[in-house]
């Protein structure tokens, strides 16, 4: 009854914050809220004891919350953080929010952690790989802070005795993009380089090939049950296998073509993967898929 209660509690909240907030009882902390309450779906929903899973419209975050706190990954948004921070809150009333985790720099899925650390008092410490500092620094994002502590490898965070530990697989969809464990739930958190049953998005425009593949088979190789993704369901350890068999078909594949001498537009009208039409996105952006991955191969012939 845990998981159930805890997402039914969440949505049912939704009307109720954008009430509150009309007639102004949370004023500044929650402002600019209210429009998005509106307007997106969000959820918490606790997968373990004390990991919880948030999602905000197609995106998803994670948090742990340990005795001496909580970790939280991505915050997705402005507007998604400001309900983070209640959903964190009615987990773990009272407790500090102790360290925000970006699973990669991009701004879709890590901003919202200016505001979720000021929500907190300030003094949260945010953490990603070495490779996100820069991109951050340039960019200079208020929503987006650059890192305080950055790693190269792995990071295991114990506060209160519970691990919340940070591997970094290689380069994949970016090359700031890490995993997150939490060894004593056996649950894993991965972002936009893998999902459950989904093609990638579009033409794969950021993804790092010649480490792609080889940071697939590393995240199979970790140890988990369950695995929470940036977008879409939870899954286990046999969605992990059965993304690394769609790439590795759509590589045979796009193999094919190249050696039949075919066109980028050729290959994108005449490939097909049957036994994945059914996956999220596969209308839209199978297409789309086979078109970035051929542009790369061809590049490397």
């Amino acid at each position: 009854m845990g998981v159930a209660w805890k997402e039914i509690r969440s949505r049912s909240r939704l009307a109720s914050v954008a009430s509150i907030l009309a007639i102004g009882v949370l004023g500044g902390l929650l402002a600019g809220t209210e429009a998005s309450a509106q307007e997106t779906e969000w959820a918490t929903t606790e997968l373990a004891d004390g990991v919880f899973q948030f999602s905000y419209g197609a995106y998803n975050t994670l948090f742990v919350v340990t005795t001496d706190g909580v970790v939280a990954f991505d915050p997705i948004s402005d507007d998604a953080a400001r309900i983070l921070a209640q959903e964190i809150r009615a987990a773990a009333p009272g407790f500090p929010l102790l360290a925000i985790v970006y699973s990669h720099h991009h701004a879709d899925h890590a901003s919202g952690a200016g505001v979720l650390r000021a929500i907190f008092g300030g003094r949260t410490l945010i953490i990603g790989h070495e490779n996100a500092l820069q991109p951050l620094l340039e960019a200079a994002n208020p929503s987006v802070p650059p890192p305080d502590l950055t790693f190269s490898g792995r990071l295991s965070l114990k506060p209160g005795g519970r691990e919340v530990r940070l591997v970094y697989l290689g380069p994949s969809h970016t090359a700031s993009m890490i995993v997150g464990l939490v060894p004593d739930a056996r649950i894993a958190f991965a972002v936009d380089f893998v999902a459950n049953d989904r093609v990638g998005y579009r033409d794969l425009g950021s993804h790092q090939f010649r480490e792609f593949f080889r940071a697939l088979e590393a995240l199979d190789a970790l140890e988990f049950d369950r695995i929470a993704f940036g977008h879409g369901p939870v899954g286990d350890r046999d969605a992990v296998k059965r993304q690394i068999a769609y790439y590795g078909d759509l590589r045979d594949a796009v193999q094919r073509a190249l050696d039949a001498g075919w066109s980028e537009d050729e290959a994108a009208e005449r490939i097909s993967l049957d036994e994945y039409a059914s996956w999220g996105g596969y209308e839209e952006w199978f297409a789309l898929n086979v078109r970035g991955l051929y542009r790369w191969m061809a590049s490397e012939r």
